[in-house]
């Protein structure tokens, strides 16, 4: 790929044209490798390492160029020296283990949010992630970033409608501040957890066909919400405990 197209992919729409995102870091250079271990499609990726990075080894046959152009292609103020290009299909085809529980994310739109639900996710395993439309895109650069790695750790679903979920499933789970408190033993029995906007949740019309059990987080009362990765961080906690 051309040094040019690199630098796009820090665009939703060059993603999509193209096929391929950015990753950057050496940490997650090395979620990289581990990954391509157990998903060979991941193998097709390409390594960059600038001039100033050194002859450290990596897992993969890097390209080697000026520290200039990688600041060029970089998207932080300060690169570490190493970019990788994947290919988007690598993920969306890769093999995974069955994913028990969905968490269903509706119109997410901060990237550190949906990276750190995705650390989460990854942490306790066993959760599919699936994203509504107008939600961030999991592969933008600081959404890659804040999940650490767990973006090859976690099946995504993208661009789906919560009327298509109605054929998946026949209960849903969702957090309000009258529901039943998430010890409550049905919370365990649902498989689908719906999580809502960080400003608006989610409208009450696409909420009233579906069969919905509310659950709570008791909290002191001087807040009137939670940021919405806390809260799956404690519904996933829960479900797992």
């Amino acid at each position: 790929m051309k040094l040019d197209d690199i630098k796009k992919l820090q665009q939703k729409k060059y993603r999509s044209e193209l096929g391929y995102f950015l990753l950057e870091g050496e940490h997650l250079i090395l979620e990289l490798e581990k990954a391509a271990q157990l998903n060979p499609l991941l193998q097709a990726a390409t390594v960059y390492v600038s001039d100033s990075y050194g002859d450290r080894v990596t897992g993969f046959m890097p390209v080697r160029i000026s520290d200039k152009k990688m600041q060029q292609i970089s998207s932080t103020k300060s690169p570490q020296g190493i970019i990788a290009v994947v290919p988007m299909s690598a993920l969306q085809n890769a093999p995974h283990k069955d994913a028990k529980r969905t968490v269903y994310l509706y119109e997410i739109q901060d990237p550190g949010n949906l990276g750190t639900i995705l650390r989460t996710l990854a942490w306790f395993g066993g959760f599919k992630c699936v994203l509504s439309r107008n939600s961030v895109d999991p592969y933008n650069p600081k959404v890659v970033r804040a999940s650490m790695g767990a973006i090859f750790n976690v099946p995504l679903e993208l661009d789906i409608c919560l009327s298509d979920l109605s054929a998946r499933f026949d209960r849903f789970a969702c957090l309000d501040l009258n529901g039943a408190p998430l010890s409550a033993p049905s919370f365990a029995d649902h498989r689908c957890f719906i999580f809502g906007n960080e400003a608006r949740g989610v409208p009450h019309e696409l909420l009233q066909h579906l069969s919905l059990e509310s659950f709570s987080i008791p909290g002191s009362g001087v807040l009137e919400s939670l940021n919405v990765a806390s809260a799956v961080n404690m519904c996933a906690y829960e479900l797992n405990r």
